[in-house]
This record gives C-alpha cells, structure tokens and sequence, in this order.
C-alpha cells in the first residue's frame, strides 16, 4: 500500500525548494563573497592613504 502524504506539507516543501534555488541564483547573479568586499575595502583604504599621501600643504606662511 501507498505512503499517506499530507498535501499541505508536501506544497510547503516544494515552494521552499524553489524559493531556495531562486535565492541561490539571485546571489550568483548579485552578490558578491566577503572576500570579495573586504578585497575592495583594502583597496579603496590604499588608494586613501596613497592620495592623503600626495597631498600638498598650500597654507600661506
């Protein structure tokens, strides 16, 4: 004889399962890793420094 399967459940598993796989895509298409932010993060704290760095002092006296 056949399991008993409760509908509802298996409705609420199966849209789970496809909100989980559309998130997946969305962050493949959108995100980006964390090493990936603190990788921009060091560059742009770099870039700061280097332009802080070339800065002249124009104050008269």
């Amino acid at each position: 004889m056949a399991d008993i399967v409760n509908l509802n459940k298996a409705r609420k598993a199966a849209k789970k399962r496809g909100e989980a796989a559309e998130a997946a895509a969305n962050r493949v298409k959108h995100g980006r890793t964390g090493a990936e932010k603190l990788n921009d993060r060091r560059e742009e704290a770099r870039r700061r420094a280097l332009l802080e760095g070339a800065k002249r002092d124009d104050k008269p006296g």
